[in-house]
C-alpha cells in the first residue's frame, strides 16, 4: 500500500513539477530567444538607417556642390570610415540602381549588378529594409536598408544603401542560448534537489497517516500522528486523531455495553436457571417452590424491562422514534406521574412538594417526557431518604424551560456524578437499594430530552440533597422545528 502511495503520490506529483518547470523554461527559453531576435535585428535596422542617412546627407550636399555631379573621389574616404564603425558596407546607386561605388571597394557583388526595380520603388517611398540577398546580388543573406536621394524638384536622384551579414544574429543567438542553457542547467539541478527534498517532506505526512489508517482499521487506536503545521495536511491529521480519539471512545463503550449487557443478562438467567433446576431435581422442597417461583418470575420481569429498555434507546438513538408534538401542561404530567408512585411514597413517609405550581405549558411528546419525569421520579422515589421530601420546581428564560427534580438524602458523590448518564452504570450503593433497575433510566432520559433539543443536569450535595434539572426549548426555539403534528426522526 505505501508503495501504491509513492508511485501515486510521491513520483506523480514529483513529476508534475517537474514537467511543470521543463515547460515553463522551455517557453522562457524560446520568449527570451524571440524577444533577443527581434531587439537584435531593431537594432541592427537602426544602426543601418542612421549610417545611410548620414552618408546620403553627405552626398546629397556633395551633389548640390557639383552642380548635378559627385566627387567619388571625396565621398569614398568617407563611406569607408562609415563602414568600419558599424562593420558594415555602404554603397551609393543611381536612380536605375546602378552601383556607382561602394566602401568594399571594386570587388563587391554590387558592382557587378543593378538592383532590382521593385526594390527601388519601395526605397523610393522612404526607406527599404530587408533580410535577404537583395534579390540574388548578394550571395548571402545580410541585414540590408536603403534611403533615396531627392533633389530641389522632388526627384530621386540615387540610393544609399547600407548591408552587414545577418550570420551576427545567428551567433549572438548561439551565444544567447549557449548562457540560457548553462544557467537553466544549474537552476534545474537546484530546483530538483529542492523539490525532491519539498515533495517528501510533503508526502512522508501522508505516508503516516496511511499507516495509522491502517492501523485504525486493525482495530487499534492507540497511535496519534504528529501536527507540525496548520495547514491542510495540518488540519487532516488533527482530524485523523480527533477520529481515532472518537473511535477509540466508541470502541470502549462498545465494549463496556457489550460487559455490561452480558452482566445483566447473565446475573437473572444463572438465578432462573437454578432455581428451575432446583424445583425440577427436587432440591427446593414442595413447600418453598411458590417462594422461588416468584423470585424467577422477577428475574424474567427485569430481563424483560432490560430488553424492552434496550429497544426503545436502540430507537431512539437510530431515529426511529415517532415524535407526536403538542402542547400540554407539564405540571400537570408530573402530578399524574406522582399518584403512580403513592404506594412507595407512603411507605417511606415523604413529603411531597411543588405539585401546586400553576400550569407551565410546554410543546413536546407527551409520552416521552412522561417517561422522563417517570425516570426521575421512580430515581427520587429509590434513593430518597425515609421520612425525606421530593421537590418538583419549574423556572423559565427567554429560551427554555426548566423543570427540576430533587430528592433529600446521601446525593451523589463527585465521581459517580460525571457517570451517572453513563449506559447501564449504577453506583455501589444503588445496587443495595436499587434491585430491579438495569442502569439505563437517567441515560434514556438524557436521549429523550437532547431529542428535544434540551439539555440534563444533576447537582448533589453529599448527605443532603440530589436534583435532576432538564431544560425543554420554547416551540421557537426548537431546534428540530418540532410542530404538533407527527414527525418521524428517521432521515428519509
Amino acid at each position: 500500500m505505501m508503495v501504491e502511495m509513492k508511485k501515486s503520490v510521491f513520483a506523480k506529483y514529483f513529476t508534475i513539477c517537474i514537467a511543470f518547470i521543463l515547460v515553463s523554461i522551455t517557453f522562457l527559453g524560446a520568449m527570451l530567444m524571440l524577444f533577443a531576435s527581434q531587439y537584435f535585428k531593431d537594432e541592427k535596422y537602426r544602426t543601418l538607417l542612421d549610417g545611410a542617412q548620414k552618408a546620403a546627407s553627405v552626398t546629397y550636399s556633395e551633389y548640390e556642390a557639383g552642380e548635378g555631379t559627385v566627387s567619388l573621389t571625396t565621398l569614398r574616404p568617407f563611406y569607408q570610415l562609415l563602414a568600419a564603425a558599424s562593420d558594415s558596407q555602404y554603397f551609393l546607386t543611381d536612380n536605375t540602381g546602378k552601383t556607382l561605388f561602394c566602401s568594399e571597394g571594386s570587388s563587391c557583388d554590387h558592382t557587378t549588378h543593378t538592383v532590382p526595380g521593385k526594390i527601388l520603388d519601395i526605397a523610393a517611398q522612404g526607406s527599404y529594409r530587408e533580410i535577404g540577398t537583395l534579390d540574388g546580388i548578394t550571395q548571402h543573406r545580410n541585414f540590408t536598408v536603403a534611403v533615396p536621394l531627392i533633389n530641389d524638384n522632388n526627384l530621386v536622384v540615387g540610393f544609399v544603401f547600407g548591408t552587414t551579414d545577418s550570420n551576427e544574429l545567428t551567433r549572438f543567438l548561439m551565444e544567447l542560448l549557449k548562457m540560457f542553457l548553462l544557467s537553466s542547467a544549474g537552476v534545474l539541478l537546484l530546483t530538483f534537489v529542492v523539490l525532491y527534498f519539498v515533495t517528501l517532506k510533503l508526502v512522508n505526512p501522508l505516508r503516516d497517516m496511511a499507516a495509522a489508517a491502517k492501523q485504525y482499521g486493525r482495530g487499534d487506536f492507540s497511535r496519534r500522528l504528529n501536527v507540525e503545521t496548520f495547514d491542510e495536511v495540518g488540519q487532516l491529521a488533527e482530524e485523523l486523531n480527533n477520529m481515532a480519539q472518537s473511535l477509540s471512545g466508541v470502541e470502549s463503550a462498545r465494549r463496556s455495553f457489550v460487559a455490561n449487557v452480558s452482566h445483566e443478562l447473565k446475573t437473572p438467567m444463572t438465578s432462573i436457571g437454578g432455581f428451575i433446576d432446583g424445583i425440577l431435581d427436587g432440591t427446593i422442597p414442595k413447600s418453598e417452590e411458590r417462594k422461588y417461583l416468584q423470585i424467577v418470575s422477577d428475574e424474567v420481569k427485569r430481563l424483560s424491562r432490560l430488553v424492552r429498555s434496550m429497544l426503545e434507546l436502540s430507537k431512539i438513538e437510530t431515529g426511529e422514534a415517532k415524535v407526536n408534538t403538542k402542547q400540554f401542561n407539564i405540571v400537570e404530567l408530573v402530578c399524574q406521574t406522582v399518584f403512580s408512585f403513592e404506594q412507595p411514597i407512603n411507605n417511606k413517609h415523604l413529603d411531597i412538594r411543588g405539585l401546586d405550581h400553576d400550569r407551565v405549558v410546554v410543546e413536546a411528546d407527551e409520552d416521552l417526557i412522561h417517561q422522563v419525569i417517570y425516570n426521575l421520579t421512580d430515581n427520587a422515589v429509590k434513593f430518597v431518604n425515609d421520612g425525606g421530601y421530593i421537590e418538583f420546581s419549574y423556572t423559565s428564560d427567554s429560551n427554555y424551560t426548566y423543570v427540576t427534580v430533587r430528592n433529600s438524602g446521601q446525593g451523589l458523590s463527585k465521581e459517580e456524578i460525571s457517570k451517572v448518564f453513563d449506559r447501564f452504570y449504577k453506583t455501589d450503593r444503588s445496587r443495595g437499594l436499587d434491585k430491579n433497575g438495569v442502569g439505563l433510566g437517567l441515560y434514556i432520559v438524557r436521549t429523550i430530552v437532547n431529542l428535544h433539543g434540551g439539555d440534563i443536569v444533576v447537582r448533589s450535595a453529599e448527605g443532603e440533597y440530589c436534583e435532576f434539572t432538564f431544560s425543554l426549548p420554547h416551540p421557537k426555539q426548537n431546534k428540530f422545528g418540532l410542530s404538533s403534528k407527527k414527525v418521524n426522526t428517521k432521515n428519509e
